[in-house]
This record gives structure tokens, sequence and C-alpha cells, in this order.
């Protein structure tokens, strides 16, 4: 693996150098990654990319390349381009295993390290956060609207860069995708490849008919004709049987599929079924695509078409939307203890949660349904007989909770620098994440106007952080009245 430390932004390296120059190379600090709102309008996120974060941490060094082309900017002394050249991470990463169901605000993972390393990871963890949760979720909110509809994942061609797309594919598998049209993928990461043909060998032969009976003598085990580059129903399907008729049941070989990838595919994939039907082909599949997303989806089903696999790509490799991760300073260490610092803005939502936290998550014990998260602060215990909920700003709404199990989300990645962590195998992480996925009410997956999850904060933290926005409110009050007063003498 090629090195990708300088996978950073360049104020995060001038940042770095001026903990160094300040002497607070040693300092240790605590960062959280966490979102302030759900993409698609949704009631849920589901976590990716800790898998690339882990590669990234492990391969994370300044080699000489690095500090050649750094020293070459003329930004940085000597000093701290030899400290960075013997930098290695040593400190500890707690985050939410790849597959879970996260919610705005909550802390997805906590970074503890000295001050210089802890600001160059921004970027980078950031990216692979962003990305792997955006396409993660993308995913299982199409294969969710499917109903148990396979999916194969198309969008190679759409993603955002090879790199990009390798990725998307195994985020998609990981949401719920059945396989993947990304060769390389399937190569990397071991997820079934598929795919059916494309319109260029039709336009490409004589005529349609010579184009399928082609493609059918070099795949006979895996028939599946793009019928609808002339003409769906007068054309592409007549020729579609015909070779089967010809060709395909005669030797032996079934008729896999037909795909449309245009028109109205409500009304000609039930109109293709009779087709299929009356010529004795019950049992070959039909396969929809052409920009399908959650939506098309589900009015598909509901107007009654006739499908047996759905072909997503641009909705999952490269949706119109974003996940909005940030990375923001919690905690510095001093004698041991984290003191918490916070980040106060005038727009409410981006007040941040101060200290060093953990996340509970409550669930029914006769349903297994999640019932609400709970933000607290590290050192804190959860009953297990009684918890009440309370809204991190309208505290008047509570929610008594009982009857329930708790867990704690955050699991150790990183001690000390060592991987503590067993990244588990895609197939264990898609079953992880569809477990997940089943603990949620419908009413907080459902695409229209989800209901909104219960992610409170605990007594403790909810007092601190009050304390601390009215420390800093004091203080910048009384900093005011010291600048009035100079500008009355001046």
């Amino acid at each position: 693996m090629y090195n990708k430390t300088l996978m950073t932004d360049f104020y995060e390296l001038t940042m770095a150098g001026t903990y160094f120059n300040e002497g607070k190379k040693e300092e240790q600090v605590y960062f959280d990654i966490f979102f302030r709102k759900n993409p698609f309008e949704g009631g849920y996120t589901i976590s990716g990319g800790l898998d690339e974060t882990i590669n990234y941490i492990k391969n994370f060094y300044f080699g000489k390349e690095e500090l050649d082309y750094l020293r070459k900017l003329g930004k940085f002394n000597e000093d701290f381009l030899n400290y960075l050249s013997t930098l290695k991470f040593e400190g500890d990463i707690y985050a939410v295993p790849d597959g879970t169901v996260v919610f705005p605000n909550e802390p997805v993972l906590t970074v503890k390290a000295d001050a210089v390393t802890a600001q160059i990871l921004e970027t980078a963890l950031l990216a692979n956060f962003n990305h792997g949760s955006l396409v993660t979720t993308a995913a299982k909110r199409i294969t969710n609207e499917a109903k148990g509809i396979p999916v194969m994942e198309f969008g190679a061609r759409r993603a955002r860069g090879i790199d990009s797309a390798i990725e998307a594919s195994k985020c998609a598998y990981i949401g719920g995708c059945v396989g993947t049209s990304n060769t390389y993928a399937g190569m990397k990461y071991d997820i079934p490849v598929m795919g059916t043909m494309a319109h260029s060998l039709v336009t490409e032969s004589e005529d349609e008919y010579d184009a399928f009976l082609k493609y059918a003598k070099s795949n006979p085990d895996n028939c599946v004709f793009l019928v609808d580059t002339y003409d769906t129903l007068h054309s592409g399907i007549p020729n579609a049987i015909r070779v089967a008729n010809e060709y395909l049941t005669p030797n032996g070989y079934p008729f896999k599929g037909i795909r449309i990838d245009s028109g109205d595919l409500a009304y000609l994939s039930k109109e293709a079924r009779k087709m299929l039907d009356e010529a004795g082909y019950k049992d070959t599949g039909i396969c929809l695509s052409n920009g399908l997303n959650e939506y098309t989806i589900r009015d598909l089903i509901t107007q009654g078409a006739k499908i047996n696999s759905i072909g997503a790509g641009d909705n999952i490799a490269a949706p119109k939307e974003r996940v909005g991760g940030v990375y923001k300073l919690v905690a510095v260490e001093e004698n041991k203890e984290a003191k918490p610092r916070i980040k106060v803005s005038n727009d409410s939502i981006k007040t941040i949660n101060p200290g060093y936290k953990k996340v509970y998550r409550f669930y029914d014990k006769d349903t297994g349904y999640a019932l609400g998260d709970v933000i607290t602060l590290n050192e804190e215990e959860i009953s297990k007989n009684h918890y009440t909920l309370v809204h991190p700003v309208e505290t008047w709404k509570r929610t008594e909770l009982e009857n329930y199990n708790v867990r704690s989300l955050l699991v150790p990645v990183f001690k000390n620098g060592e991987l503590v962590y067993q990244d588990p195998s895609l197939q264990e992480k898609q079953e992880y994440c569809e477990k997940e996925f089943e603990t949620l009410y419908p009413e907080v997956t459902r695409i229209d106007k989800p209901h909104e999850y219960y992610v409170d904060l605990s007594d403790k933290l909810r007092t601190l952080k009050q304390e601390l926005i009215e420390f800093h409110q004091n203080e910048i009050a009384e900093k005011g009245k010291e600048y009035a007063k100079c500008a009355k003498r001046s």
C-alpha cells in the first residue's frame, strides 16, 4: 500500500507545526467525529469507512518522499520535519463498527493522541467516514425499499474516480446489495460480480437477433438480454424469446432473464412478464435499471411492476447528498484528566457536546427495538433497571425507560498505538448491518418524513455543556466591557 499520510488538508500541517513550535507535541487531546444531520432527509445513517481508517493509521508515517516535499515548500522548520520523520500513531481510537446505525450529534469515532498526530489525522478520517457512511446509507435505503428483491450495484462508472468506485462497491455490499458490476471490487473484497450486456453489442451487430445470438453463444449459462435498444415490446423481447427457442432451450441452457433500462418500467415489465409466460418462460427473470432510487423502486412495487432483480448505480455510488461529518476537539488532558473543551456558536446546532464521552443504546427487552441513545461522560455508568431520557434542549420532553437492555456503541480499535480490533469479514458486516437495521422501528426507516430517533444527553453532560456555555458567555461579556473602556480612553 502506498503512503497516504499526506492525504490531509495543508492547514492540518500548519496547525500541527504550531503545536510543535509552542512545545505542545506531548499534549494529549481528544477529538470526536460526529455529524449534524442525516443524509437524504432520512431518519438514520449507517456508519462506514472504519476499515479504511484502520488501514490509514497502520500505514501512517512520514517517509523521505513526504519530508522532501514538505521541505521544498519552505513552510516548516527543520526541527518540526525531523520530528515528523519519527512520528507514528501511539494513541487510542474508539469507534462504532462499520454497519452500525448512528444518529446526529453522537460520537461515531473518538481519537485520543498527541496534538500533532491528532490534528494531522482529521482529513483522512473524515473522508473515510463521510464517503463510507454515505454510500452504505444510500444502499440500505434502496435495498430496504426493494422489499427483498435482489439489488445489484452498477455504479462504478458513475463514481467519483477509481478508488471511490471500489470503496463504493464494498460499502454497497455492506448496505445489502447482493453483488457488484465492479470486477476489481469483486476480486479485492470477494463480492459476487454480476452483469448483463450493453446496448453497444446490439448497435454494433447487423440486427438485434444477431447480437442476442452471439451473446448467448458466448454466455450460454448467464443469458440476460438487454431488450430496450430499439423497441422493447416489438423487437427486444421477441428477439430474446426467439434466441431462447432456437438456441438456448434446444441446447439445454437456461433463459435466465431480460433487462429493461428505459421507458415506463412498470408498464413494460408487466407486458414483458405476459410475453415471457405465454412463450413458456415463466422462470425467466426481469431486471429493471435506469437511475433507480428508493422512491422510484417504492413506486414501481406499488404499481405492480414485475421485478426479479434491480440494477442501481448512480444513486448508490454517487448520490447527490453528503453526510457532513466533522472532527472537533472536545477535551485536553491535564494531570492525567480529560478537561472538557467546547465550541460555541450562534447557530445552536454547531455548539458541540464537550468532554470525553460514551454513547449507550437502549433496546426493548420484549421486541428488540431500539428505544433511544444517550450520550454520557466517559466515566458514567447506566442503570440496568431504570433510565430517563431527557431531550438535550427541550428538557421537559422526557421518556421513562424500564425493561431494557443497554450497550455501549463505541468499541476500542487502537490502544497505545496497537490495533486491538478484529475487523469483521465483509459478509459479517453485511449481516451485522441487517441486524442493526432490524432494531429500528419502521417509523424511523420510512423514507418520507421519518420519526426522529431519540439522542439525548445525560444530566451530567447537559449540565457541563450549559456551564461551559455560560462561562464563555460571561468571559465574552467581560472582554466586551474592557474593549469599551479602551475605546473611551482612546
